[in-house]
């Protein structure tokens, strides 16, 4: 089935408005496949689609439609890999629903047991949860899954990565038997597919098959800058541009207001657009973005959905994008219809490992660039500055304006040079004298004054001089260097060492030297070049040259071996500081997956394999109580 618009799915008119104001406007394409086979057929569903192609409306849709009735029992699951997504998933969903069902709630570890046994206990029509807590409220019979017609597994690949699958088949156990299940994933790895065929007999399967977003015309470009100095440096970029028109993405609602605020102090046609903007408020926000009365929109990427505008000269990346999809999707708003576009992306020291897997991504489409110097943005004003006196002296005069000048951004690229006379330029001949204009015309009251002041300031001062005071008078502000601070400089690329992680540790039965035999077989150094190990109970760090982290860990992925990714550098003496940025990474965006590679079961030093000696620890014991501990983190 082929659609073009989400009427021809045979939505609810209540669902076809949800739609239309939330800016949704033609399905994409696992959008087209799914919805479809969710609406009208029965059996199980098992789809392959990158994250940032639609996924969670291609199932969540279908169970608003379907599920728009209340019910006693929980009708649906969504098990997701973690708490960010679980939220994400349940605001999605949640915004589709115009009446008093479905009602949804998300469930994860880390919020109060106590709330969540009280949504539980008044009724609920679909649950979106992390495997953990979902088992938790299994066990102390506060859900109840006897009833459950649907479960949905999102984000498959990402759950198995991070070692749910017990609690995945657990969870299964535990539902109705008749339940229908939908399954979504990036990728198929061996342990899915097993669950597929012996959980699923019977199944159909849809697949995305288009190529990820392209970057056009967009000139991608990277900026090292501190966290500290993002505003500035975003200041800098906007005034050194002729015209800049654009989206400045961050992570959080929070931050968007922040930058905006910023911005606005500093004089900029700025506003902010997230979750917590009201429709009507975001209606009218995105009127005068379009009407380009606010030249600047900062957003978060969900508040973003559905803002179709052509003709942006630029995207700027505040925050450096969780995966290489977002990415993608950011930077597409700009550069479309033929137009050429900037793509500006910041990035800090510590999201060096990111940028490097979003550089991939982009092949060679993503370079580096340097914030402009208060110098380079001074001179870009006064460029514009002449540009404008010119155009408002051809009209004062009544020249033509047509020629070298027909824009301020033509102007700006073509004004007369100081030592040579321009073709361009106003000869003295067309200049009158004293305040009549030029030939025979009657003076224009509407211009008299200005020749009257300029006769004025003549007198009182030379004309270098009565030309400076009417700059200054008219841009002091903004041609006053003190304006903008500091940028510190910093080159990422100059770091010589970077830190590994390892996803192998003591519980493997690894010790240093074995750390170091396999980075020296991963990347050909040296002794001396293999630094700072540190082995702890699941993971390990090393320090080697930079390049050689990055072969490392292609090495790894080709080889299937362990688990390798480039850590934040070392910026002390203590390893800790690797391990912090480690974990904060933890909280990215599930869709990571072209950052961090699949941990492929591996084999220890020993010659065992890791899972060979996991069950020679347990033999003979009480199944390992791993997984519950994994539980109680998510």
């Amino acid at each position: 089935m082929t659609s073009h618009t989400f009427a021809d799915f045979g939505f609810s008119a209540e669902l076809l408005q949800a739609l239309a104001q939330k800016g949704f406007e033609e399905p994409t394409p696992i959008q087209t496949l799914a919805i479809p086979k969710l609406l009208t057929e029965t059996g199980h569903l098992v789809a392959r689609a990158r994250t940032g192609t639609g996924k969670t409306a291609a199932f969540g849709l279908p169970l608003v439609e379907r599920l728009s009735v209340p019910a006693k029992n929980i009708r649906a699951l969504i098990l997701v890999p973690t708490r960010e997504l679980a939220i994400q998933v349940s605001a999605e969903l949640a915004s589709f629903v115009t009446g008093t069902a479905p009602r949804i709630a998300a469930v994860y570890g880390g919020a109060s047991m106590g709330e969540q046994l009280r949504r539980l206990s008044r009724g609920l029509d679909i649950v979106v949860g992390t495997p953990g807590r979902i088992l938790d409220h299994i066990e102390r019979k506060s859900l109840d899954l006897s009833a459950l017609e649907w479960l949905v597994l999102d984000e498959a690949d990402e759950m198995l990565d991070m070692g749910f699958l017990e609690d995945i088949e657990r969870v299964m156990d535990a539902c109705n038997p008749e339940r229908r299940v939908v399954l979504f994933s990036a990728t198929m790895p061996q342990p899915i597919i097993r669950i597929i065929k012996e959980r699923l007999k019977s199944f159909d399967i849809v697949e995305d098959e288009t190529k990820p977003v392209e970057a056009g015309l967009t000139d991608q470009i990277w900026l090292e800058v501190r966290a500290s100095d993002k505003l500035e440096a975003l200041c800098r970029i906007v005034d050194s541009e002729d015209e800049f028109y654009g989206l400045v993405f961050c992570h959080t609602k929070i931050e968007t207001d922040a930058v905006a605020r910023a911005l606005a102090e500093r004089g900029y046609a700025v506003e902010a657009l997230h979750g917590d903007v009201s429709q009507d408020i975001r209606e009218r926000t995105l009127k005068r973005f379009k009407d380009k009365k606010t030249l600047i929109l900062v957003a978060t990427d969900v508040a973003a959905r559905g803002i179709d505008i052509d003709r942006l000269s630029h995207v700027v990346n505040f925050n450096l994008p969780f995966d290489p999809e977002s990415y993608t999707h950011r930077i597409g708003r700009t550069g479309r219809a033929g137009n050429k576009g900037t793509a500006i992306t910041f990035v800090t020291p510590d999201e060096y490992r990111r940028l490097f897997a979003l550089r991939k991504s982009s092949g060679e489409g993503m370079h580096k660039g340097s914030v402009p110097t208060v110098d380079d943005v001074i001179e870009a004003k006064q460029t514009r500055i002449k540009a404008k006196a010119i155009e408002a002296a051809r009209a004062l005069l009544k020249l033509p304006v047509a020629g070298h000048f027909g824009s301020s951004t033509e102007a700006s690229e073509k004004a007369p040079s100081e030592e040579a006379g321009d073709s361009a330029a106003i000869s003295a001949d067309e200049v009158p004298s004293s305040a009549a204009p030029a030939g025979d015309a009657k003076p224009d009251a509407s211009v008299t004054a200005f020749y009257a002041l300029a006769d004025g300031l003549l007198k009182l001062m030379e004309p270098r001089a009565a030309l400076a005071s009417l700059a200054a008078a008219a841009y002091a502000s903004d041609l006053d260097p003190r304006r903008y601070g500091q940028v510190h400089e910093i080159n990422l690329d100059d770091g010589n060492m970077a830190r590994l992680y390892l996803g192998m540790g003591r519980v493997d039965g690894v010790w240093p030297k074995d750390v170091a035999a396999l980075v020296k077989k991963l990347t050909g150094l040296p002794d001396r070049l293999v630094d700072d190990i540190e082995v702890l109970e699941r993971f390990s760090f090393v320090s080697v040259p930079r390049d050689a982290a990055e072969r490392a860990v292609q090495a790894s992925k080709k080889q299937r071996g362990p688990n390798i990714r480039i850590a934040a550098p070392k910026t002390g003496a203590k390893a800790g500081s690797g391990r912090r940025s480690f974990r904060s990474s933890q909280k990215r965006s599930s869709s990571s997956a072209g950052l961090y590679p699949k941990q492929n079961k591996g084999r220890s030093f020993s010659g065992k394999s890791m899972e060979d000696k996991g069950k020679a620890k347990t033999k003979g014991k009480t199944k390992t109580s791993a997984p519950k501990a994994r539980r109680k983190a998510i």
